[in-house]
């Protein structure tokens, strides 16, 4: 069945939208953090469609929600006001941290990083933003121009004038033998570097906490509380990108801004991916004169749907009742501890970094430390293999295995996972050892 759509999905869709494994899948349906595919294989889901399914796949709260608001009204536009949008964006903006906050909410994190590009080169009357090396921000004209991973920006054609600033990979790159403390005032005089070739004012500088697409690296805490202080000496606002990070994905924070909280909030925050639970929303909060700050009409279609409202705010509510932010930390904590484990004495296993439930394992070429996509993807065909959906990603000098289940993962399954990724990475090492012998225990057929 899956290799019929396999052959209409080529006739009809673009060659560059990409499709995990030899024999891509396709997932018909799931329950809490397991899904199946159309051949009838269940698998443990350590990705939650790309860190979308926040809360658990079926979550009776939130599909009750829709099911109630669709049989209601499906869609109004912002023309019209909306009760649920209003009640979900009173939310946001308490939980956000930014003063006098204002939401604005949009279909997916691109739009969302999009629309905050549109507000501070307004505010500042500038085209020139600052973007950390390595980083990703989505898949529109404006948002490419401003991603510093050469795999996911095909063309350098801009309407905006970026400077990269070093900081967002601690483990690689010039400055990866410092201290932590080294590291921060490195990457500071890099930032005041950079400014001393700007012309005029620069509008912003947009971060995300941990890189998603790049592969879930991270500073040193306390990074952009640094760069602040350089940015507001320049009246040059901070975006922070949550699309990825936000609502307790990180463990210790509810926010990953918050680990860089020593300078205040942000200016501006996006946010997208899990508080729609699948559902798509995005938004920006931002401080009210910078929100406002547009002088011509502008609506959203889409954005605020009262059906994708209602989702949220019913995901919302189950998160924090069931304080899965706590849960990723524990859990998180439980499953790092055994991937670490696991990769001990693994020499196609140069790091294992994250911190709750974003989890990345960077794999490289034995003896070399060169990236190895071949061995990142060995090790997604052999855990599909043992039932189990990862992701992957990396810079232009990295591959890496991207592990972000549903926040409300349990002890056991996350015991369970390890396992089968375990076995997933010896068959990569195996591979890298040219032995003809891999790991036998990953390649039993899913349940």
């Amino acid at each position: 069945m899956s290799g019929e759509l396999y052959e209409r999905h080529k006739a009809v869709l673009p060659d560059w939208l990409a499709l995990y494994y030899e024999r891509p899948i396709e997932i018909t349906h799931g329950e809490g953090r397991h899904v199946w595919d159309a051949d009838g294989n269940r698998y443990l889901d350590f990705f939650g469609g790309i860190l979308t399914t926040m809360t658990a796949h079926a979550l009776p709260e939130v599909t009750k929600a829709v099911s109630e608001q669709a049989a209601r009204i499906l869609h109004t536009s912002t023309l019209y006001l909306d009760r649920p949008m209003v009640e979900l964006a009173e939310r946001v903006a308490e939980l956000s941290g930014i003063p006098d906050p204002r939401v604005f909410f949009t279909t997916s994190g691109t739009e969302a990083n999009d629309t905050a590009l549109l507000l501070a080169t307004t505010y500042r009357r500038s085209n020139q933003i600052l973007a950390m090396r390595n980083s990703y921000h989505g898949r529109s004209f404006s948002t490419v121009g401003i991603t510093g991973n050469r795999s996911w920006s095909p063309t350098s054609l801009s309407a905006l004038q970026t400077l990269f600033v070093h900081g967002g990979v601690r483990g690689r790159g010039p400055y990866a033998g410092l201290s932590d403390a080294e590291f921060v005032k490195a990457c500071v005089a890099d930032l005041e570097d950079v400014l001393g070739q700007a012309h005029g004012q620069v509008a912003a500088l947009i971060a995300e906490p941990v890189q998603g697409v790049g592969g879930f690296t991270s500073p040193p805490d306390g990074l952009f509380a640094a760069f602040r202080e350089v940015l507001d000496r320049h009246g040059i606002l901070w975006i922070t990108d949550e699309v990825q990070t936000g609502w307790g994905r990180t463990g210790d924070h509810f926010w990953g801004w918050q680990a860089h909280a020593a300078s205040g909030p942000p200016d501006l925050l996006t946010f997208a991916k899990g508080i729609g639970n699948g559902m798509s929303i995005g938004g920006v909060v931002a401080r009210a004169e910078i929100m406002n700050c547009l002088g011509a009409n502008s609506i959203s279609t889409f954005g605020g749907s009262p059906v994708t409202m209602a989702a949220g705010l019913a995901n919302l509510t189950h998160l924090l009742e069931h304080d899965l932010q706590g849960n990723a930390r524990r859990v998180g904590g439980l499953l790092m501890e055994r991937l670490r484990a696991a990769c001990a004495g693994l020499d196609v296993v140069r790091e294992v970094r994250g911190r709750g439930l974003m989890i990345g394992i960077e794999v490289v070429e034995p003896g070399t430390g060169r990236p190895s996509p071949e061995a990142a993807s060995a090790v997604l065909e052999a855990a599909r293999q043992g039932g189990l959906l990862i992701g992957k990603g990396g810079g232009h000098n990295t591959s890496a295995l991207r592990i972000a289940p549903p926040l409300s993962l349990t002890a056991a399954e996350a015991e369970e996972g390890a396992e089968i990724l375990a076995a997933a990475l010896r068959t990569a090492q195996a591979m890298a050892d040219g032995s003809e012998e891999v790991a036998e225990d990953v390649g039993r057929s899913a349940p």
